[in-house]
């Protein structure tokens, strides 16, 4: 089967979230039954598993702490129903968070597997350096 939808797929829902797209456009590409998964990081020393509510309400807290950001997409690869993504995310803090400054450069892993063309399952990597 040819992955390549799955990955473009994948590519867009992570440039919607750092357009700050609207929630109802982010929604969208999650399942109802979504579960999210972020592995502990600097800013989330004990990490999160998130269920579509949760992921809502992350959503608008990151919106008040982060003003803009990009994502360059370094690699994509999949098998499906999974898609991996490596990218080169870079915020711009709106308030101060812990040792994180203003346009650090952060590199996370992404993980999403799809049914039916919807991400039931995702897992964040957020490669803050150093640990």
């Amino acid at each position: 089967m040819d992955d390549g939808p799955l990955i473009e797929r994948a590519k867009a829902f992570v440039k919607a979230i750092a357009a700050h797209a609207p929630w109802a456009e982010i929604e969208a590409y999650y399942a109802p039954g979504i579960m999210q998964e972020e592995f502990p990081n600097r800013l989330l020393p004990k990490g999160a598993i998130r269920n579509l509510d949760a992921l809502r309400e992350a959503s608008a807290k990151g919106r008040q702490v982060i003003s803009t950001q990009t994502v360059e997409i370094v690699r994509a690869i999949s098998s499906n129903p999974c898609v991996a993504l490596e990218a080169i995310w870079t915020g711009t803090l709106a308030v101060g968070v812990g040792e994180l400054k203003s346009g650090d450069q952060l590199r996370f892993a992404q993980f999403c597997d799809f049914k039916d063309g919807l991400i039931w399952r995702q897992r964040n990597y957020d490669c803050f350096d150093p640990w």
